[in-house]
């Protein structure tokens, strides 16, 4: 079942579908990223994606630590 997620950027509002399972994560997610119910600005979206790929990019490093890890075994 789709879920709408709301953000406000700049003052227009964004309403994106989304699972529902996926909706509950990304609540929490953006919760701690943006003003959820408020206004947002485009240099506060960019700090947010900034961090977002640097986890991500964390995240990669790891699974490939572990990958060349266990090959190497």
């Amino acid at each position: 079942m789709k879920t709408k997620v709301a953000l406000t950027i700049n003052a227009k509002r964004y309403d994106i579908d989304v699972e529902e399972d996926f909706a509950r994560f990304l609540i929490e997610q953006m919760k701690q990223d943006f003003d959820f119910k408020g206004n947002n600005d485009l240099k506060l979206l960019l700090q947010a994606y900034v961090r977002k790929s640097f986890a991500l990019y964390e995240q990669e490093k790891q699974v490939t630590g572990l990958i060349d890890h266990l090959q190497n075994c």
